[in-house]
């Protein structure tokens, strides 16, 4: 009488289970020199901001009562034109990720064109400092004052030329749905100019 013993399956070597692949991270948007651009331009903006506060550390009865002289208001509506014409890039982002780079064009201009109310209302809060015979020299408290929101207002000023820049490709056709690395790059550019704002308001505007 035969035996039958039970077949003993061996393993197939091609079907053993392999540890899934490692979740890709994302890339970040845009051209990657940009962020080391922006990395950077935190770094220093960092370092202003730990120099004004050691500053306001040892001078703090000087920093309160010329702070009170700051136009708040005008302040305040420069952060919402900012944080909406960021809101404004976003959407052009989206926009060139769907193939519309008609669109996309229009929300830049759109950001091109916030950025440029608040030009216009921070040379006017310039004037009337300069009015008042307000320099650099002045004290300690405008010194900073002077040299943070003009630093800042450069780079609004540049980040408009990029946006102006890549809102002309967008129109002329220059960036698809698969291809807006640049569009991506001059938004994230913005987002930076604005999140310094967010920042240098309330610490240079607001904060006692």
């Amino acid at each position: 009488m035969n035996v039958l013993w039970p077949v003993q399956l061996q393993p197939d070597v091609n079907a053993i289970a392999t540890p899934p692949a490692p979740r890709r991270v994302r890339d970040l948007p845009g051209d990657f020199a940009i962020w080391i651009f922006i990395y950077a331009e935190l770094l220093v903006f960092g370092v202003f901001f730990l120099a004004y506060a050691f500053a306001r550390a040892g001078n703090v009865e000087l920093f309160n009562e010329h702070q009170q002289f700051l136009d708040r208001t005008t302040g305040a509506v420069n952060t919402l034109v900012l944080i909406t014409s960021s809101l404004f890039a976003v959407r052009a982002v989206e926009a060139i990720r769907r193939g519309a780079a008609a669109s996309c064009s229009r929300w830049l201009a759109m950001a091109v064109m916030s950025g440029g109310v608040f030009v216009v209302l921070k040379l006017i809060e310039f004037a009337d400092k300069q009015e008042q015979g307000i320099t650099l020299s002045t004290n300690t408290f405008y010194m900073f004052y002077l040299s943070l929101t003009f630093f800042h207002f450069m780079h609004v000023l540049m980040g408009m030329v990029i946006l102006s820049a890549v809102a002309v490709k967008a129109y002329r056709g220059a960036y698809s749905a698969s291809r807006h690395t640049g569009v991506e790059t001059g938004a994230s550019y913005w987002h930076m100019v604005d999140l310094v704002w967010i920042v240098l308001f309330p610490l240079v505007y607001v904060m006692h």
